[in-house]
């Protein structure tokens, strides 16, 4: 089914906002995992020293790149051939170097602000599912404040996404709501984690009916968010807090409502096997958003987004190689 939807914006940049983070992906076991007391497949707030005494108990060295929700969909843009921008803090220090390398790598622009904290950073540990835990020290990107985020930084710009992680901030988020709102763009906003979700429903809900343009959501965020476990009523519900809704569901696809009609997006795949799930949410909100901006249709859209997720499942951490862009390019022609 064909659903009439077109973003026409005489702007052409898409900026993302969230914490500024180096991923630190570690393959381990099941068992590792349960040691580490993580919650499987969500995201745990914990300090630096946490995160050093976890990985002197493994032999193994994690795959060091840029990371954070947000930054890694504006990466995908970037690579996609889209005009980007990243708005976060960092630190001045090596991790710090890493990551702003990595955007202007990706053809990202860096607004980056700095704090005398330590980058952010995030240990992701693999499981031999392809599932992916994470804890989290946000480092200099918790000293971000809402006056820093103004409207002059999304000038040119079509849309803004925002990570959901941004809720545990109640002040920076709707600051940063405002100024997008106010500089003219239009909003996305992936709710990034169940367990972000669970701990800020009531301002999520306040967050949809006054902003978001484009929500999206996996199955564990949308039931969470819902109170559903019927996957087209929680679709509907989506539906009914923002235009575009988004409900992607792993390996079976995607769903994707607006006014009233929803379509089903085949997932992608090509025999090789999954290897980290790290990222794959994020790549497919790159892919997706990159196709509205740019004029085509939500299926084309939701096609383009399935793909980005399939190819970062092929390879530990959210980097796609080069081989796996020349692919999804070969979907836009």
């Amino acid at each position: 089914m064909n659903i009439p939807f077109q973003i026409s914006h005489p702007r052409n940049y898409i900026a993302g906002v969230g914490s500024a983070l180096v991923d630190m992906c570690l393959q381990e076991t099941d068992d590792f995992l349960t040691s580490s007391g993580a919650a499987k497949g969500g995201m745990t707030l914990v300090e630096s020293s946490f995160i050093k005494d976890l990985l002197t108990k493994t032999i193994r060295k994690p795959a060091v790149v840029p990371g954070g929700s947000a930054c890694n969909t504006i990466l995908g843009i970037g690579k996609l051939g889209g005009n980007t921008k990243f708005i976060g803090k960092r630190g001045n220090d090596e991790l710090g170097t890493i990551f702003e390398n990595g955007l202007k790598n990706h053809n990202v622009e860096p607004l980056l602000m700095q704090s005398s904290l330590p980058t952010g950073h995030v240990l992701s540990i693999i499981t031999p599912d392809a599932q992916r835990s994470m804890f989290t020290y946000l480092g200099a990107s918790s000293e971000t404040q809402p006056s820093e985020i103004t409207p002059e930084l999304f000038a040119n710009t079509a849309l803004v996404h925002l990570e959901g992680y941004l809720l545990f901030n109640q002040k920076l988020i709707l600051s940063a709501l405002k100024a997008v709102k106010d500089a003219g763009a239009l909003i996305s906003l992936d709710l990034a984690s169940y367990t972000v979700v669970e701990a800020s429903k009531d301002l999520l809900e306040q967050i949809c009916q006054e902003y978001v343009d484009v929500l999206i959501a996996n199955e564990d965020e949308a039931r969470v968010f819902t109170g559903c476990n019927d996957e087209q009523k929680a679709l509907k519900i989506l539906s009914e807090k923002a235009p575009v809704a988004v409900l992607k569901v792993g390996k079976r696809g995607s769903y994707i409502a607006h006014d009233g009609k929803s379509v089903t997006i085949a997932p992608k795949g090509d025999g090789s096997p999954v290897i980290d799930t790290t990222g794959a949410g994020d790549l497919w909100a790159a892919g997706f958003l990159y196709g509205l901006i740019h004029g085509y249709s939500l299926e084309k859209s939701g096609e383009i987004g399935s793909a980005c997720g399939f190819e970062v499942c092929k390879v530990v951490g959210a980097t796609i190689p080069d081989e796996g862009w020349d692919r999804i390019r070969s979907i836009l022609k």
